[in-house]
Order: C-alpha cells, then structure tokens, then sequence
C-alpha cells in the first residue's frame, strides 16, 4: 500500500504512526507494565521487614474541620484501641471550624487529650504543622476523623517501627460501599483495590509511593513541617522519609473502615482533589524527581505517568481515526476506542447492574482521566490556597461505619 502512496503522504503515515505507538506504549505501561513489572519483582525478590510487639510512645494528630458530629465518636474510638494508656496522647486541632466542634473540644477533660483551637482555616496541612510542634511522643500517627480504627490497629501499625530501616507505616483501609450506587461500587472496587495493591507490591520491593493518609504513622524524627496549602500531606511526608535513608511500608493487618462516597460525584470530586495535589507536589519539591529520591523512577511510573495519560489518549484517537483509511487494524483499534469511551459513559451515567462487570473498568478509567484534565485546570487557575478546591465528602453518621 505504501508504495501506491505520495511521498509526502507516506511521511504523515510513519509520523502517526510512531505517534500511535507512542502514545498506546504510554498507556499501556503505566496500567500494565509497571504493575507487573512490580508484582514480578515483589514475587521473586521481596524484601521483608521485622514486625514485633513493641510499644514506642505515641502521639495520635488529627485535623478536623467542622467535624462536631463525628469528633466524639472519634475521640472515644481513639482512647479505647489497644495501646498503653500511659504511651499514647491525643492531640486534636481545631482548623477554624465553626459547627460547635470547638465546644466538643472545650468540654473534654482527660489527660491524654489536648486540643488546639485555631481561630481561622488556614487547612489541613497547617494545622497539622501546629499538632507537630505539640507532639511528645516517639511516634507520629496521623489520623483523619471519617475512618473508624480496628482496637488492634494502632498496635499492630507500631509493630511495623521494630524495623529500625522503618520510618513510615501506613494502614488498611476496608471501604464500605453498602450504601453507595451501583456506578460507585465498581469504581471502589476496581480502582482503590488496586492502587493498595500497587502500594503493596512496592513495600515489598523497598518503599510505596504514597500511603493512605488517613492513617499513617512516622518516626518523630524524621516528620517534616509541610509548606501551608499542601495538599498532600502523606505523599509528601512519606518521600521525605524516603528522601532521609528509611524504609516507607504498608501493614493489611491494621485496619480502618470508612463509608466510600455514595455518589461518583464525590469521588471524581476526590480524584480532582488528589490528582492536582501530585502537580502540587512537583512545583512545591521538584527533588522528587531528583537522586534523592531513590524512588523516583516508581513515583513516575505509579503517579506522573498518569499525569500525561490524557492526551495520549487523545493522540490514539486522533492518530488511530486517520490512519483507519488506509488499515483495517487502524480502524478496527479506532472502534475499539470508542466503545471503550461508550461504555465507560454510559456506567457513570445509568444505574444498571446487570453491566457493572462490563463496564465498571472503563467508568473507573474514564473518570479517573478526566479528574486529571480538572485537576491540571484548577491547579493552574485556582486562585489563593489549593487546598481550596476540596469540598468534603458529607459526614454521615457513625452509626453508619464500623467493623461489619
């Protein structure tokens, strides 16, 4: 066929070619070959650490805006997990809150719990910043105020720091979907078990990028005080443990349990969140991609690539819709494409259970790319502090979340 073909026609045929092929090659080793490469890696060449009962002194921080009807709940789940009393402190801080979670905190007498009261939001990480400067203890537990803690969890995190290569442990998020529509469910459950299996695999290899940062903990010595208007907190903090020689782990044993967002309005309104908090990270320590991140090359793989997903799924449409008039396996890919961006449409805009199977991936896949295309938008326009852009998830009631 090419020998038919102009000259210059034969030019932009090897062009969008290579550009297909680039851009398929993109895609396919971010979702495929890193995760396998990985898996094969954490298989035959794993790295274990040592978990031991031990019981370092803990200091457990959380920041909560607006969060009265939880803070209870949470404030008497954290003071009965199974830890010695005498090793372990609470310190809660108020971020500008204006729902009577100040007066919860006002009317607590114990002497393992310390509040914080700031008169003004100024954000998660900030206020963070302030429970740092307050902590005594050996270890640094950071604990948002949805997640409900197994009474094991906290011993069983700890145990993790018997590893003196340890420097940050992050916990098992169980996520309940029980109320969540059908759309929902399927992205919950192909998407988060995922990234946690991911995160797995690179423990086991030598640190996971990234943790879950509703529930992590680090060695006093090695916390960081984070730039104000950080979005991420966990990420950053767990590089720079990285960054200082030590070992960054997941432990499946110690559990939380939350309630997923019902609706995927809130979860693509999470992703968004997280996604421009990763353009964030490379503006505010651009030396994660430097040599004193050993990682880096799994920060890129597991977090930047999907960064540049979008358009390359772009550039495969584009390329492969040209190139159909001169290749049936051009245009047989190009209709596979747009049944793939159909189906994954249609799951995230009709509740039907009978397809969840079928097109769960492609409505998790879809949402996910363009929270990124949101997220990249916000983080260049958005004006004043990023964190900004987060509005949370409702509470619901803590009845609503448990160990069942």
């Amino acid at each position: 066929m090419l020998f038919l073909m102009r000259p210059e026609t034969a030019l932009f045929w090897y062009v969008f070619q290579v550009l297909f092929w680039v851009s398929l090659g993109t895609i396919l080793y971010t979702y495929l070959g890193f995760p396998l490469f990985i898996y094969l890696r954490s298989e035959l060449r794993p790295r274990p650490w040592l978990q031991l009962s031990i019981t370092p002194s803990v200091s457990v921080i959380v920041a909560v805006h607006n969060g009265a009807t939880l803070l209870r709940q949470k404030i008497e789940n954290l003071l009965t997990v199974e830890y010695p009393p005498e090793k372990l402190d609470i310190i809660v801080v108020s971020d500008g809150s204006s729902d009577g979670t100040n007066q919860i905190l006002r009317s607590y007498d114990h002497p393992r719990l310390r509040s914080m009261i700031c008169d003004d939001q100024r954000g998660k990480v900030a206020a963070l910043n302030e429970g740092i400067k307050k902590a005594k203890g050996e270890i640094l537990l950071f604990v948002d105020i949805r997640p409900r803690l197994d009474t094991r969890s906290v011993k069983l995190l700890i145990s993790n720091f018997a590893d003196p290569q340890v420097g940050c442990v992050a916990g098992n998020l169980e996520a309940k979907t029980d109320g969540s529509d059908v759309r929902m469910r399927a992205v919950t459950d192909l998407y988060w078990k995922f990234e946690q299996w991911m995160r797995r695999c690179e423990a086991q290899i030598d640190s996971s990028v990234g943790v879950y940062g509703g529930f992590y903990a680090v060695r006093r010595e090695l916390v960081k005080l984070l730039p104000d208007g950080t979005i991420l907190d966990d990420l950053l903090q767990s590089l720079n443990v990285i960054r200082q020689g030590y070992r960054c782990v997941s432990d499946e044993r110690a559990n939380v349990y939350d309630n997923w967002p019902n609706r995927s309005q809130d979860e693509f309104s999470r992703k968004v969140r997280t996604l421009a908090g990763n353009f964030q990270v490379l503006r505010i320590a651009p030396w994660v991609l430097s040599r004193q991140n050993r990682v880096r090359v799994a920060l890129a793989s597991h977090k930047l690539l999907r960064l540049i997903v979008p358009p390359m799924l772009v550039i495969c449409l584009i390329t492969t819709g040209i190139l159909s008039r001169w290749s049936m396996f051009y245009e047989t890919v190009f209709i596979s494409q747009l049944l793939f961006y159909f189906l994954g449409a249609f799951h995230l805009a009709r509740k039907i259970p009978v397809l969840k199977s079928i097109s769960g991936a492609a409505g998790a896949f879809c949402m996910l790319n363009v929270a990124v295309v949101v997220a990249f938008y916000k983080f260049l326009f958005v004006r004043g502090p990023l964190w900004r852009i987060w509005i949370p998830t409702p509470i619901i009631s803590p009845a609503d979340i448990d160990e069942g």
